[in-house]
């Protein structure tokens, strides 16, 4: 079979911006749907790159069993030597973000003070005793800010805990953060492909915490409530999602932070990530979270001229010649193959 990309993924609104990526950059690649299925540890997987697009958020699509079958594939992918784009070191951080910040702190990278809680509405309580407020909560392995709440007040957080809109992680950790308030109302969102800066972005938070830039993000239900009430759903039919975002001009690849970052993916073996951070009234930047299932703003690209998944396919074109064995420098000739998205067969 001729080598090609295999792309990991569970979520099919966020498969067009790359299949027209990988088209246009003319490289061959099949989609395997990840849930539950079989990971048939005698057989050599097929030649070729593998690209790792699972979520950590996989479970509020029906896909939870996914989490665990990827951890096996990527495992059963590097133990026969195939070249994983976010491979098992990747996928480590994205479902752990107690692993992320204690990472990201070995690199001086400076992160939200921060409480792992296992247990119920007790251990939650006692947890919080020692927590200054406002704090807020967070799923150690979710995405689209599930489980991301404000709390001002002991008493309003212990109603949450004890009530049925508490619902724990995946994983069953609860983190207890401190609350970092913005100097101005937005992050900041660092997008990096091959361990090279593309851009960053400016995300308007006075809204709350929307933070999945993609048009094909569902928005009702990834509000992080940093500010006391969520949008309406009124108002969110009326609202254009792309108009949160913009270009962060003036942060470059110089900048002493996203040198940081790039020093960091590269060690940990993040080979595509947008990483976000917050800035408060001092000036100082804590980066909260690492997101190796990255997408990109297609109103921020379409205004500056961007193309986040060129670098993505160019990237991924580059790896495949050289897993190949390949010029890295040749130009891709071979067609694209467009994968029906069927799941991955048992045997071959």
């Amino acid at each position: 079979m001729e080598p090609r990309v295999y792309v990991l993924y569970e979520n099919e609104e966020w498969m067009p911006p790359l299949r027209e990526a990988l088209q246009r950059e003319g490289v061959p690649f099949e989609e395997w749907f990840v849930d539950s299925g079989v990971v048939n540890l005698a057989e050599e997987p097929p030649p070729g790159v593998f690209f790792n697009r699972m979520s950590p958020s996989a479970h509020t699509r029906g896909h939870r069993a996914g989490l665990s079958r990827t951890g096996a594939l990527l495992a059963w992918l590097e133990g026969y030597g195939r070249r994983v784009v976010n491979g098992s070191r990747a996928w480590d951080l994205e479902i752990s973000k107690v692993r992320q910040y204690q990472a990201l702190r070995r690199f001086g990278i400076e992160t939200p003070r921060t409480v792992a809680v296992v247990g119920g509405p007790e251990e939650l309580k006692e947890a919080a005793r020692r927590m200054p407020l406002p704090f807020i909560t967070k799923h150690n392995c979710s995405g689209k800010g599930l489980g991301v709440f404000l709390f001002r007040s002991l008493e309003e957080f212990d109603r949450y805990v004890e009530s049925e809109a508490f619902v724990p992680s995946p994983d069953g950790i609860t983190l207890l953060q401190e609350y970092v308030e913005p100097r101005e109302a937005f992050i900041t969102r660092v997008e990096i492909v091959g361990g090279e800066f593309q851009y960053a972005i400016r995300a308007d938070t006075s809204r709350g915490f929307q933070l999945c830039p993609s048009d094909r993000c569902e928005t009702g239900e990834a509000f992080c409530p940093t500010t006391d009430q969520p949008p309406s759903a009124d108002d969110e039919g009326e609202f254009d999602r792309q108009s949160l975002f913009d270009l962060r001009a003036d942060l470059t690849a110089d900048d002493p932070l996203v040198q940081r970052y790039l020093e960091f993916t590269r060690a940990v073996g993040l080979d595509i990530a947008g990483i976000e951070f917050v800035e408060d009234r001092t000036g100082r930047r804590v980066t909260y979270d690492v997101n190796a299932n990255t997408n990109y703003s297609p109103g921020v690209e379409e205004r500056y001229g961007l193309d986040a998944w060129g670098a993505v396919a160019g990237f991924l074109a580059r790896e495949l010649r050289r897993a190949s064995g390949g010029d890295e420098g040749a130009p891709q000739t071979r067609p694209s193959t467009v994968g029906t998205g069927h799941p991955i067969p048992p045997s071959r």
